[in-house]
């Protein structure tokens, strides 16, 4: 479903949005449920301790972020942040791989 709706978004952005019943003037509030979720997934991750599970979750992050970059930065807005934020969870994940990388060679 998830798939489907990305697909639906890239093709027809108001499709999307009636596909997915999302309200442009509620998206800040289901932001908040978005970063309280990464939040969670973030913390959950490094607890479970997987080198793996980090990498992958990490690289996830380092799209969303870098994507999200290049949107507003095309676009002539501000992208700093969400660039740094995307940069910092590749090298989140980059440390996460070379971590497992190092545990396998032990």
């Amino acid at each position: 479903m998830t798939g489907f709706l990305a697909i639906s978004f890239w093709r027809n952005p108001e499709a999307g949005m009636a596909a997915a019943t999302h309200r442009p003037e509620k998206l800040p509030l289901v932001m908040i449920d978005r970063y309280i979720a990464f939040t969670f997934l973030a913390v959950a991750a490094a607890l479970y301790g997987d080198p793996l599970v980090i990498t992958v979750l990490f690289v996830a992050f380092a799209f969303m972020g870098l994507a999200d970059g290049v949107i507003y930065a095309r676009a002539g807005h501000p992208h700093i942040k969400h660039t740094a934020a995307g940069l910092a969870s590749l090298c989140v994940a980059g440390v996460a791989l070379l971590t497992e990388s190092l545990n396998g060679a032990a």
